[in-house]
């Protein structure tokens, strides 16, 4: 009898067991160290003090933060229908906006399907929803929104400041105008410019979503501001991803987030105060100072100003007798090298000592940038020298040799191991991901090939040669540029629209994909096509016979098929059929299956023929071909290999 009783009560507590084992639970006082536990997208960026930045002060655009794995919410274990899994969250929150008074648009906490909203709508639609899926129940999108701006007119002025729970939809269930209760004393609160904002969302057993907001360093209220009877069951999915989204649209704020805990059954772990970063925006100061001083501060900045003004015009006019024309980057970029140091450390500008060649034409005002750009498997930038016309890029010494060295030009009878060229493969990739992007713009390399893949003193592998590169801020598109490239590696689309985009990288990526599996140039004087040859192999079903030969089959099988498989796919002559960069780094690290394809585009030597006598057609009329790495451009310039 005690033994059945023992036996009734476990399986009363059984569900119970089993819903604490599928909890999850995290804190982040701050990103500095989480930056591999979220999943980003859009102008999402983690700043040096750790706080996660969702947007910048540009207009119309979005970024998204969410946890990087799925949370189970669905309790499987029922008997007679699924519930919504508790959960509760604490976060803390600050919207800057980019004038008092003028800011736009807000964030979402939202728990979602999926962490990509790449079809997502700015401004109101808080880069979740568009003005097609809006409103519809296949989005199972749980959010709650904290918005500055009131309706859905973009053109509406009036200041929003509300708290909203959305159900697949942009209009709200439930909404107040943000408040926190003290003693039941309603106090407002505003959203944006006054500072961090603690929030809490909890959902419950009884079906009950509570919202909580007060100002940071407050105790949390004991009355939520919007309490709603809402089931989640129709919602929610058997797994959702929880985090944050945000936008903006013709008004702009920055949108950070400064820590974030969250449970499932069970409360949030608790955030604290002294932990968390501070946001990177200093506050106006509201000091008064006494007429001496302002009279005093205006002549010190008079003076400063006749100063600057005499130091810029002296620098100009010694630059000018030396007959050359300085543009406005060259002020800003503050690592200029002479002529003549760099010409002694090049040892007269041998060839050896050349990374590459590439055209630049209105890249000069780019460089700046570029030299922002830091990862361990990119070249990094160090500085420049200009004499007239003449453009060098100085960038990282690399001690070893490029790619292309050990796959055709190395005659020692040395074979790069299988091992190394795959690692080779995914440091590439990494960094091609981290220039489409993780970086703060855009950077769409345009001359990925492997002359410009460098192998450092650890046997990693190093994209270079940014002379071709172009930039442009994320949510915005790229602008038509001249056809440039080198032949082999330029996407046919480029030819037809001048449109530069990432597509056109994860093209080159692809070529590059098929040279360091088979061993082979992507082209042979026009007679002989990488890509060709190796889909002739695969659609005779013998996809391996394309293996390089000096391997000596010394490979792993399903590696190289997935090199070669993934290198037609990357270099499909439909850029819509082409993967993202983040996606080839999901099947090279076998976090899912390439997609089955039956037509590949018609891909035959004939429309390939076709296709660079198109390109060199183009390339004739307004743009010239360079002698080193065939490379096309505009401008000839130099990049040149130098230590720090």
């Amino acid at each position: 009898m005690a033994s059945a009783a023992s036996l009734a009560l476990l399986f009363c507590f059984f569900p119970l067991l089993i819903a604490l084992a599928q909890s999850v639970e995290f804190i982040f006082p701050g990103f500095n160290a989480s930056e591999a536990s979220l999943t980003r997208e859009g102008a999402s960026i983690i700043k040096p003090t750790g706080v996660l930045r969702l947007t910048n002060k540009a207009h119309n655009v979005a970024g998204h933060a969410f946890y990087y794995q799925p949370i189970p919410m669905l309790d499987r274990y029922t008997s007679v229908s699924r519930n919504a899994s508790s959960f509760s969250t604490s976060f803390v929150f600050e919207i800057v906006p980019s004038s008092p008074g003028q800011g736009g648009y807000g964030l979402a906490f939202t728990l979602s399907p999926t962490p990509s909203f790449y079809r997502a709508g700015t401004a109101h639609y808080l880069g979740i929803f568009n003005s097609s899926n809006d409103g519809s129940e296949t989005n199972h999108i749980f959010a709650v929104e904290f918005d500055t701006v009131n309706g859905h007119n973009e053109k509406d002025d009036r200041r929003g400041n509300h708290v909203g729970i959305d159900i697949n939809s942009v209009d709200s269930t439930s909404l107040e105008m943000a408040a926190y209760f003290v003693n039941g004393i309603k106090e407002d609160l505003a959203l944006e410019g006054e500072g961090p904002v603690h929030a809490w969302i909890e959902y419950g057993v009884q079906k009950i979503v509570n919202v909580t907001v007060c100002p940071l360093g407050k105790e949390k209220p004991t009355e939520p501001l919007i309490s709603g009877l809402i089931d989640l069951r129709s919602v929610v999915k058997e797994t959702m991803y929880v985090g944050f989204s945000a936008a903006t649209g013709r008004k702009s704020s920055s949108h950070y987030i400064l820590g974030w805990s969250f449970s499932t059954n069970g409360e949030a772990p608790t955030l604290s105060i002294s932990q968390l970063p501070t946001t990177p925006v200093e506050k106006s100061s509201s000091n008064s100072f006494e007429p001496q001083i302002i009279a005093l501060i205006a002549a010190l900045s008079v003076v400063t100003m006749l100063l600057l003004v005499s130091l810029i015009s002296l620098t100009l006019y010694r630059r000018m007798t030396r007959y050359e024309n300085l543009e406005a980057w060259e002020l800003d970029y503050p690592h200029r090298f002479s002529y003549r140091d760099l010409y002694t450390a090049t040892k007269r500008f041998k060839e050896s000592e050349l990374i590459g060649v590439g055209g630049f034409g209105a890249v000069y005002r780019e460089i700046e940038s570029l030299g922002r750009l830091r990862h361990k498997h990119l070249v990094n930038l160090q500085g420049w020298c200009k004499q007239k016309n003449d453009l060098r890029l100085v960038y990282d010494y690399i001690p070893n040799w490029s790619l292309d060295t050990p796959l055709f030009n190395r005659k020692d009878n040395f074979v790069l191991s299988w091992a190394r060229r795959f690692d080779i493969i995914k440091g590439i990739g990494a960094g091609l991901l981290y220039l489409h992007e993780e970086w703060e713009q855009v950077v769409i390399h345009r001359d990925v090939k492997s002359s410009n893949v460098l192998i450092d003193a650890e046997m990693n592998a190093r994209l270079g040669d940014f002379g071709l590169a172009r930039l442009y801020d994320h949510g915005t598109a790229s602008h038509t540029t001249n056809v440039v490239g080198t032949i082999g590696y330029i996407a046919p689309e480029l030819a037809r629209n001048g449109k530069a985009s990432t597509s056109i990288d994860v093209f080159a990526f692809g070529v590059l994909l098929l040279e360091i599996a088979t061993g082979r140039r992507p082209t042979d004087s026009g007679n002989f096509f990488l890509v060709d040859w190796v889909m002739e192999c695969r659609q005779m079903s013998r996809i391996l016979d394309a293996a390089d030969l000096k391997l000596n089959s010394n490979y792993v099988v399903e590696e190289m098929e997935l090199i070669l498989e993934l290198g037609l796919l990357c270099s499909h002559q439909r850029p819509g059929c082409r993967p993202t960069m983040r996606q080839v780094m999901q099947y090279l690290n076998e976090d899912g299956s390439l997609p089955f394809f039956d037509d590949w585009g018609s891909i035959d030597s004939q429309s390939i023929f076709e296709t660079n006598a198109r390109f060199l057609e183009v390339i004739s009329k307004d743009s010239i071909l360079t002698s080193h790495s065939s490379s096309i451009g505009s401008i000839s310039s130099t990049s040149i290999s130098a230590g720090r």
